[in-house]
């Protein structure tokens, strides 16, 4: 039954896929093109990394705010590292440290002081952006970008896949193996699902909460190393374009396939990324885009939420019985 139920949820999602690219296509050919998928893929890559992150927020019943925050000063150390001539590898470990070390802050401050997670990560996603000013006064930085090898995570390739693909397909296998292939991961879900029963059955809830925090401050940090790669210049405005469609990938993807999980999310990214390339090709202004990712977000949320989802079986159940 489950395997049928998977299989159901997979061919409804193609489908979807291939309404919206026959939608787009119709409207402008281009979107097929080999030089949009590539573009889509990149895009998808950026996304889909902050939204891989996010998922062990969402599986562990918590909310990170603080991500783009967190990136954004990721992004601001990357380029000052890079101009102060520091190597690549030392640049882009030192964004992910900061990924890693808010992660773990958010983490200890929410598992074990109890404090409300939403305020928490608001409040600690503002202090990222705080610190991101002191590198360059709120300049973006470019210097040595260019000459740092940096640009080829974006423009290189490994066996005709675009680099920031090949790193997403990565991640996603890692987590995969991580979240649905290892005790390690079914100790998320027990978390989330009820983290009492998790305690007495021996699951180390706190550090889990933990681990889940510093997974998504680390996959946020990554993204931004390659948005930062794609545009070839570090701001402090670098993570604001991640948040929505993040929430919004992992919420759709837990809609369209029942819980929130690594393939989920992927799926999630897609569309997310389908629409909002097409979007741009079209010239859609970003107003509408964000509106609609937004609307996107609260469907998927009502869908995915037992008790709304309920609510509205039941009403539509009454109303069918009213009129028989």
């Amino acid at each position: 039954m489950k395997l049928y139920a998977l299989t159901f949820r997979i061919v409804a999602f193609l489908a979807i896929v291939a309404i919206i690219s026959a939608a787009f296509w119709t409207q402008e050919p281009s979107f097929l093109s080999s030089n949009n998928m590539h573009a889509l893929l990149r895009h998808m890559s950026v996304n889909g990394l902050a939204a891989l992150g996010l998922t062990f927020v969402i599986v562990v019943r918590h909310y990170d705010l603080s991500f783009p925050g967190v990136a954004s000063l990721g992004a601001m150390t990357l380029g000052w590292l890079i101009s102060v001539g520091a190597p690549l590898w030392v640049a882009i470990s030192g964004c992910l440290a900061m990924g890693l070390v808010f992660g773990i802050t958010n983490g200890i401050i929410i598992a074990r002081f109890a404090l409300p997670g939403i305020v928490t990560t608001i409040a600690t996603g503002g202090l990222a952006i705080g610190f991101s000013y002191f590198y360059s006064g709120g300049t973006s930085i470019s210097q040595n970008l260019f000459m740092s090898g940096l640009l080829d995570l974006n423009d290189g390739r490994v066996l005709g896949l675009d680099k920031p693909f090949v790193i997403l397909l990565s991640v996603a296998l890692v987590g995969m193996v991580i979240l649905h292939g290892s005790r390690f991961g079914r100790a998320f879900y027990a978390t989330g699902e009820n983290p009492t029963s998790a305690f007495f059955s021996g699951i180390p809830v706190k550090p889990m909460i933990v681990a889940a925090y510093t997974i998504c401050g680390l996959c946020a940090c990554l993204s931004i190393v390659l948005l930062v790669a794609s545009s070839g210049a570090a701001n402090v405005t670098a993570g604001n374009q991640l948040l929505m469609p993040a929430f919004a990938a992992v919420y759709l993807g837990a809609a369209l396939f029942g819980r929130p999980s690594v393939l989920a999310t992927m799926a999630g990214t897609m569309l997310m990324s389908l629409m909002l390339n097409g979007f741009t090709l079209l010239a859609i202004p970003y107003y509408y885009s964000d509106a609609i990712v937004s609307t996107v977000l609260i469907l998927s949320i009502t869908l995915f939420d037992v008790r709304i989802f309920g609510a509205l079986s039941r009403v539509f159940t009454i109303r069918k019985e009213a009129l028989t």
